[in-house]
């Protein structure tokens, strides 16, 4: 029973029972990010059988890619950050990128959308390419479930473990 006296799974008027309106800010949040994130899923490419089989990955290009995210490395996390001081998770990568002449789009859910990204499984991932956070987060995969990049408000630029609550979701390799 609902605390208006009816039981909701009887409810026969075309008003649905329970809207994201009903819902806490942070519920929103959550229900608009999961929502995000499986709209994201469709734009993504089925994974190849090989990373270094896509035209235009290079091996060069992530080496290159990390060395320069790796002189980033004690930064601060600065919200829109693209450095040279501070940077944000989607602003490493960018500027990592750009500084290798392949320009990305700034924000996470851009780069998803980027003609630029091969989706390859976690096994294909090498050092240099994305890893993608369900929560809209991206960070440039090391090894294992080691991730390095931006984390969050007061924290610095460097390596992070993934753990059972917080991994990534999606990889993808980068093409010129």
């Amino acid at each position: 029973m609902s605390r208006y006296g009816k039981n909701l799974w009887f409810r026969t008027s075309a008003t649905p029972a329970l809207t994201a309106g009903h819902l806490r800010a942070p519920a929103r949040f959550l229900l608009v990010a999961a929502v995000l994130v499986v709209a994201s899923v469709g734009l993504a490419r089925p994974a190849p059988a090989s990373a270094a089989t896509v035209p235009g990955v290079s091996a060069q290009l992530e080496a290159n890619v990390w060395k320069f995210a790796m002189h980033q490395r004690g930064k601060p996390y600065e919200w829109g950050g693209t450095g040279p001081y501070g940077f944000d998770c989607s602003g490493l990568v960018y500027a990592a990128y750009r500084s290798r002449g392949v320009t990305l789009p700034r924000t996470t859910y851009g780069m998803l959308a980027s003609r630029h990204l091969v989706r390859i499984t976690k096994a294909q991932a090498r050092p240099g390419d994305l890893a993608f956070y369900g929560s809209g987060h991206v960070e440039l995969y090391d090894h294992g479930n080691w991730t390095y990049g931006a984390a969050d408000a007061g924290t610095r630029i460097g390596f992070h473990l993934m753990g059972p609550w917080w991994h990534a979701t999606m990889y993808f390799a980068v093409r010129r």
